[in-house]
């Protein structure tokens, strides 16, 4: 055993500056003043994440000295305490941490109780009405304010002691309230299913601080559950059996006969579900997650009943003179559509289910326009939808019709259940739905079943991108699927042709490495190291590209990173390109949360689905830009890219990131008049023709290509990973037969 620390030193300070902080370790530099140092701020280092600006802290820890930044103090541990002085009360109150109190009403209120402030919020909040300025309504949230914080604290108290940071103790008390402590001490693993930002990984280190045994069947139980949840991340909708129980014993460190009895006990008792499927030329004995399983099976169902329906609301084209309709079409659009691109309309409005893709200059838009053109002649309802606000708003502007985001067409409600479905469909007789490549498996049931018995669904994508970043691969699983009538168009027009970007994606995808001289469009600024290549892509982006093609580097240019992590991942570029772009200004808010600062003018996106958040919902990957921040108000506002204003409280605020840069998977859907790529060696696993061709994809007139040729030459080399495991082709099929989408009685498993 290790021998125990000795007792630290003890630290009593203001917090007044937070230099750096690590969102995932906790691990903060911050700078505090103390009684003793006067004007000269100290250096402190450690776990401070969830320490707000302006609070008195009680810091244990032990004095070091650094070769680089000389003295500081190493931080074990910390608590808050309330501070007596008047200055001291000023700072903590104006800190943002009491919703309702900004600086100049922290230096009113203290202004007129002195250093009885804290008492008479405490225990005479009424009183709060003497200060000039604050009403019975605004007092009277100042007071429940300070309750809520008087009942976190208590809470944090306890959490801290089984070692869960600031900023996760915030959470678990917003979803259980007074109740956190009781459910963390007999239901821990309840967390990493409720909290969002809790994973298997800390409800399991809670679990074993108050007591779980480690061979625990709840414990193993719970990581079985996380085992297929961090599969479903990767794109799984299912595991099979073996590998599902390989990966968790990895996990949970347990023997495999452990697990492998809790799995049984979690199929019997309907936790989990387990199916044959077959997998290539083998049958593997797949366990679903249930909302999966019951998605694919709904999604199968619901595409083969729209195929195999007697209704049909578009019949006005069953005979309809097509050399005529074609004829009327090149008078509307004045172009004359190819032979695979007719295909494709024919098949749109004469089958009720279709999927028309096709990469980059290959006329996928037009061929769109033409459909809802003829469809509205003949006074068809059409609706037109894409999974990104940026995906919609483009799909509108190719076509001239109306066209809305997936989430907001169906209306999802508070807890992500949809106004339109089954029971109320749809008033459409055809659904377009662009990039479709996107749709992973839960929003597609989700459209699927609000499609009306009749109409027509057409899904347009380029099946060679990325898949969804949620589960699934429903554009290639569709495809894959004999029974659904496609059209793959494949000729490249000839101003297409012209253009470097749209010859390079058609190289890359082809596994041809890209031209890269004499082309007006796209570039490649060579460089080897990682730090070299951030350093030059923020170069690139500040002051190159708006220098020689006049592009606004915030709302013009995106950078798509192959990896969040490294000196050339999304993470470091987002800091130094908002240094670069949108520094900090005395005269301007900002707000810092976790290990990031918010400023108004940031870009940023929303990390997770958020049904409860503007007029209907905010999504994961919704990009916008803070246009306000206000420290009296607790509130950072974002002006997304559906031009909506969308307001985040201050404890809200680890649902955004900074979008500067973002991994390209996190772009698709999205298109930029600029793409800027940096390409490190260092993020070799990932460099592969799918990630390189979707970001190239993404560009409308311009990318540019910053790193290694080496990167590059592997990325174009590199097939993508192989298919994900669904079973959504399998249930397509007829020869599945009836039972295809039944679970195994408990007698065959």
């Amino acid at each position: 055993m290790a021998p125990d620390r000795p007792p630290g030193s003890v630290l009593e300070a203001v917090l007044e500056r937070v230099t750096y902080a690590n969102d995932e370790t906790g691990y903060t530099i911050a700078r505090v003043a103390t009684e003793r140092s006067g004007s000269e701020l100290l250096t402190v280092v450690g776990p401070l994440l969830g320490a707000q600006v302006g609070e008195s802290l009680r810091l244990t820890g032990r004095w070091t000295s650094h070769p680089r930044y000389g003295k500081q103090f190493e931080v074990w541990s910390y608590s808050t305490v309330l501070p007596a002085t008047i200055q001291g009360i000023q700072r903590y109150l104006g800190s943002g941490l009491i919703k309702g109190i900004g600086p100049k009403m922290a230096e009113r209120i203290v202004g007129h109780f002195g250093t009885d402030t804290l008492d008479v919020i405490e225990n005479e909040p009424g009183r709060l009405v003497e200060v000039p300025g604050l009403g019975p309504k605004r007092t009277k949230m100042i007071g429940a304010a300070w309750e809520e914080q008087k009942v976190i604290k208590e809470v944090m108290i306890f959490l801290q002691g089984v070692g869960v940071s600031t900023s996760i103790a915030v959470r678990i008390f917003k979803q259980y309230g007074d109740k956190s402590v009781e459910v963390v001490k007999s239901q821990p693993y309840r967390l990493a299913d409720d909290v969002w930002g809790i994973g298997f990984k800390t409800a399991d280190t809670i679990a074993q601080a108050v007591g779980i045994p480690h061979d625990s069947p709840e414990r193993v139980k719970a990581g079985l559950r996380y085992t297929l949840s961090q599969a479903a991340d990767d794109g799984h909708c299912y595991l099979p059996a073996p590998n599902l129980v390989g990966d968790a014993v990895k996990i949970l460190d347990v023997p495999a006969e452990l697990v492998a009895a809790c799995l049984q006990e979690s199929v019997a008792a309907e936790e989990v579900v387990r199916e044959e499927i077959p997998a290539g030329n083998n049958i593997v004995p797949a366990i679903y997650l249930v909302p999966f399983h019951r998605a694919e099976l709904s999604l199968a169902g619901g595409l083969t009943s729209l195929l195999r329906g007697g209704h049909d609301r578009l019949k006005a084209f069953a005979d309809v003179d097509w050399e005529r309709a074609e004829q009327w079409l090149h008078g509307q659009t004045g172009a004359e559509l190819a032979a695979e691109q007719r295909q494709a309309v024919r098949l749109a409005l004469t089958e009720k289910v279709a999927v028309l893709t096709g990469g980059p200059g290959c006329g996928k838009s037009f061929t769109v326009r033409s459909i809802v053109l003829l469809a509205r002649a003949k006074r068809a309802r059409v609706i037109l939808a894409a999974p990104t606000g940026r995906a919609a708003k483009r799909l509108a502007e190719l076509t001239g019709h109306e066209a809305t985001t997936v989430h907001r067409l169906l209306q999802l409600r508070p807890g992500g259940e949809a106004t339109f479905d089954r029971d109320n469909p749809l008033d459409a007789d055809l659904v377009v739905v662009d990039e479709a490549s996107m749709l992973d498996l839960l929003l597609a049931n989700k459209l699927v079943k609000a499609i009306a018995p009749g109409a027509h669904l057409l899904f347009v994508g380029d099946v060679d991108q990325l898949p969804s970043v949620g589960a699934g691969e429903v554009l290639k699983d569709l495809l894959a699927a004999e029974e659904i009538p496609r059209v793959r168009l494949t000729q490249i027009f000839r101003q297409a042709a012209e253009s470097g970007v749209v010859v390079n994606a058609h190289r890359v995808n082809s596994g041809q490495h890209p031209v890269l001289e004499g082309m007006k469009d796209f570039f490649l600024f060579p460089c080897e190291e990682p730090e070299e290549i951030a350093q030059l892509t923020v170069d690139v982006v500040a002051r190159r590209i708006p220098r020689k093609f006049g592009l606004n580097p915030r709302r013009d240019v995106q950078v798509l990173a192959p990896m969040h992590r490294g000196a050339a991942g999304a993470g470091a570029l987002n800091i130094a390109l908002q240094e670069a772009l949108t520094p900090s200004r005395e005269d301007m808010p900002e707000r810092r949360y976790g290990g990031r600062v918010f400023r108004v003018g940031d870009k940023v996106t929303q990390l997770r689905n958020n049904y409860d958040k503007g007029a209907a919902g905010v999504f994961n990957g919704t990009v916008g830009i803070v246009e306000a921040i206000s420290p009296d108000e607790h509130q950072l506002s974002v002006l997304t890219d559906e031009d909506e204003s969308v307001d985040y409280s201050f404890d809200e605020l680890d649902e955004l990131a900074h979008a500067y840069a973002v991994s390209i998977h996190r772009s698709q859907g999205s298109e930029y008049p600029c793409v800027v790529v940096p390409l490190a060696t260092s993020a070799w696993m990932m460099l592969q023709r799918n990630l390189l061709y979707t970001a190239i994809t993404r560009a409308k007139k311009l990318v540019v290509i910053v790193g290694s040729r080496r990167a590059l030459a592997q990325a174009v080399r590199t097939r993508g990973a192989g298919r994900r495991h669904t079973g959504l082709t399998h249930r397509l099929s007829p020869a599945a037969g009836p039972d295809a989408g039944r679970a195994l009685p408990p007698s065959a498993r």
